[in-house]
């Protein structure tokens, strides 16, 4: 009778902290989801105002811009120990920095031609395209077609769309997909956010010129001054300061299901912000894109992965 007491006595605490355990893991998991969203919504204001400057001072100037706020950023937590820094260590890097530098601009140039909601759309395809190619599954195959149809009644069937355009969109999702490659990469020989400090600057540098070259002193005042240090803020500083934080509490799945529907949130900021206006067909476009994105990564098989290579994979 007394063991039998002592043995109920003893269960209800070990109930009670798994219990409580339980409901801890799911508030930092809702936590983690709400400021990852915030984050979504500060990647893509911080593009829709890329698109209210971009036509004022040209992409490359955008860009430059959005590197020296991430570099003031990221570079005193992470800055790379010299020592360090070996050729077969460094060239993954400097290989990101040019990813890091084509993927922007080329994003920015197509946003500009195509609005921010469909360039998002189309560039998403490299991160979802790198997510399925190894896959022989029925249900991949049939999520890479339902995308490619979305992307098609996105830029194909009305002919109005620019072409131009669409290529610097697709060059951005080529891009981006290679910036998770080489990640992956980095991620190896560099700790931490090392690997990505080097490929700011690297960016940065391969910028400049550009920059400079097509620099117009008479389209600068404090207002694109402070859209410029807006995007830079929006788009990187903030992200990357809130990205370990969110990792911490959430799956590598659940991280990209989230990152799955960014499209809707560009598309949603393209509208009240840069004034887009969507057609009944490209509101069915994204979504079918978006849905299918979300449905194959959501049914994936999570495996063990270095936090770098989780931040490449939403940070265009």
């Amino acid at each position: 009778m007394t063991d039998e007491g002592g043995a109920a006595e003893t269960s209800a605490p070990e109930t009670g902290a798994a219990g409580t355990s339980a409901a801890g893991t799911r508030g930092r998991t809702a936590v983690g989801a709400a400021t990852q969203l915030g984050t979504e919504v500060s990647i893509n204001l911080g593009s829709a105002l890329a698109g209210l400057v971009i036509p004022v001072v040209g992409a490359f100037v955008v860009v430059a811009a959005r590197q020296l706020v991430m570099a003031a950023a990221v570079l005193p937590f992470y800055r790379p120990k010299r020592a360090g820094l070996t050729r077969a260590r460094l060239w993954p890097a400097l290989a990101l920095g040019v990813a890091l530098a084509v993927m922007n601009v080329s994003f920015y140039q197509s946003v500009h031609l195509l609005g921010l909601g469909i360039a998002a759309t189309i560039e998403f395809l490299g991160p979802l395209t790198l997510a399925l190619v190894t896959s022989r599954r029925l249900l991949d195959v049939v999520c890479a077609v339902a995308a490619g149809i979305g992307v098609v009644m996105l830029t194909g069937l009305d002919g109005t769309i620019d072409g131009w355009g669409v290529l610097l969109a697709l060059t951005a999702a080529a891009a981006w997909a290679a910036y998770i490659v080489l990640t992956r990469r980095v991620a190896v020989g560099l700790p931490g956010l090392e690997g990505l400090s080097v490929a700011g600057i690297v960016s940065l540098v391969l910028l400049l010129p550009f920059a400079i070259a097509t620099f117009d002193p008479a389209a600068f005042d404090w207002d694109v001054v402070a859209l410029l240090v807006g995007v830079g803020i929006l788009s990187s500083a903030l992200p990357y300061s809130l990205d370990t934080f969110i990792l911490r509490r959430l799956t590598p799945r659940l991280y990209a299901i989230i990152t799955a529907f960014g499209p809707v949130v560009a598309a949603v900021f393209g509208w009240l912000i840069l004034n887009e206006r969507f057609t009944v067909l490209e509101v069915i476009a994204i979504t079918i894109v978006c849905v299918a994105a979300g449905t194959a990564i959501a049914t994936q098989r999570d495996r063990p992965r270095p936090p770098l290579e989780r931040v490449a994979e939403i940070t265009p």
